[in-house]
């Protein structure tokens, strides 16, 4: 192949994506979503309800990401967590050809704004499954830009809802390029007969949504999730963006970056992409989790109007390729893959040093060295680590699965012990607790301290755990 600039370019952007997106695991919830697939895997059958916790032990759960779970885990016993880190870059990295495909002006009006939008997602990356919805979004996006293969939509969907409850954004992606189709049909710009495809395929979309083992549950359950009070209040990723943070300031380059190129590029936005662009851009600045919805949208809309305006004013012709400089291309694109393919190796090596500092290693480690067994109170965030490493012979008070324990539970069981207040006991108690496990600086610790009913077995700068002891006869 002939390694022109212009695709030493490409090789190079897409490189330095799958390089960007190589993370360390460090999401809290990955450990359960790991054990749950290898739970999948060894039993054989689909939880309907919760197994892992003491607390919620028997009730019902929804199962909504079984698929990804197993994925997970299947991944994990191929090759452990470097295989995982790798793979999903390289989910990450397709999402963003997709979104890539959609553009103008390849490559470097193109790269400019994917750069902008991959910059602006990657606090979110990570292994995780919201990754498997965000790549699912961006091939909705593509074949409905096109409509192109409508009917691969339908089994998508299939795929799509049983691997995260994010499906409804493909519903929704759906309708409102429906809605659009219509309005053009009014305005006589869309004739009624190309109807059919979107409304076809939207109905089949819908139907495809009972195709998973929850049934028909998995119609309201976004919406449950959405609504929860618990998870706006206390889950970051919930949170507004914050634009006084740098890991913020790609977001708001881009959503001011393209609505500016609206305004001076002067070329009209497709009806469908105006409605997305406004959809998602509000839920982005409600909550950072929705910011990689936006950039999927917004990208293309950028790029095109940039695009729009330099195509009228300058003439862009592409240099003819010469031995000399096809041999330097070469040589630069080894360089670049071998400086990248270092820090992929360092990531994948840093992943031990990643989970000491994020999680309680060491505390985990002296529990299971001791043989700890039963009801164990814990903090939150560590909750499914604590599943990944001591299910079943220790059971967790909570852990991040929120929909399972609901806003009241959290809010006036698990919440009531860990600020120490006045009845701080009574979870403790409800529950036969006989470890805790949190941080040294939590509020509970205080009180434990004092009581004579605690005593102290283990300390570091990260964990603390005590244990309940045993009543004289």
């Amino acid at each position: 192949m002939t390694l022109t600039t212009r695709r030493l370019f490409t090789a190079i952007l897409f490189f330095a994506l799958f390089v960007l997106a190589t993370r360390e695991i460090s999401d809290p919830d990955f450990w359960w979503h790991l054990r749950t697939g290898q739970y999948i895997v060894e039993t054989r059958a689909i939880p309907h309800t919760d197994p892992f916790s003491l607390t919620r032990a028997g009730q019902p759960w929804i199962t909504h990401e079984w698929l990804a779970e197993v994925f997970l885990y299947t991944l994990y016993t191929l090759g452990s967590f470097p295989l995982l880190i790798l793979a999903f870059a390289a989910l990450i990295t397709l999402t963003f050809a997709l979104v890539y495909a959609r553009m103008p002006g390849k490559p470097y009006v193109a790269a400019f704004a994917l750069l902008v939008a991959a910059l602006s997602t990657a606090p979110t990356w990570g292994v995780r499954p919201q990754m498997l919805t965000l790549l699912l979004a961006s091939v909705f996006l593509y074949l409905l830009d096109r409509h192109q293969r409508l009917w691969l939509l339908p089994p998508l969907m299939v795929l799509w809802v049983n691997l995260h409850s994010g499906y409804a954004l493909g519903l929704v992606i759906v309708a409102v390029y429906l809605f659009a189709a219509i309005i053009e049909s009014v305005t006589s710009r869309f004739t009624l007969h190309a109807l059919r495809p979107l409304a076809l395929t939207f109905v089949f979309c819908c139907l495809a949504v009972l195709f998973n083992p929850n049934g028909a549950t998995m119609y309201v359950y976004p919406l449950e999730t959405l609504t929860s009070r618990t998870m706006q209040a206390y889950i970051q990723e919930w949170f507004s963006p914050d634009f006084h943070l740098v890991e913020f300031q790609p977001f708001a380059w881009l959503l001011i970056g393209t609505l500016a190129a609206m305004a001076l590029g002067g070329k009209r936005v497709a009806r469908a992409q105006t409605i997305l662009l406004a959809g998602s851009g509000y839920a982005a600045l409600r909550s950072a989790r929705n910011i990689p919805i936006f950039a999927l949208i917004a990208a293309p809309i950028l790029a095109e109007q940039v695009w729009h305006l330099i195509a009228a004013r300058v003439t862009v012709a592409s240099p003819r390729a010469t031995r000399g400089v096809i041999l330097l291309n070469w040589l630069i694109l080894a360089i670049v893959i071998a400086a990248g393919g270092a820090r992929v190796v360092a990531v994948v090596n840093n992943q031990p040093a990643v989970e000491r500092a994020r999680f309680p290693v060491a505390a985990v480690d002296f529990l299971r060295a001791r043989g700890a067994q039963g009801a164990l109170y814990n903090t939150y965030g560590w909750g499914g680590y604590l599943i990944w490493r001591l299910y079943p012979q220790v059971r967790v008070f909570i852990d991040g699965r929120a929909d399972v324990y609901g806003d009241t539970f959290i809010e006036e069981v698990y919440l009531k012990a860990y600020r120490g207040g006045a009845d701080w006991r009574a979870p403790l108690e409800q529950y036969d607790v006989r470890l805790v496990l949190v941080e040294p600086n939590a509020p509970i610790v205080t009180h434990l301290a004092r009581d004579a009913q605690w005593q102290r077995l283990y300390e570091d700068h990260q964990a603390i755990v005590f244990e309940r002891k045993s009543s004289t006869p």
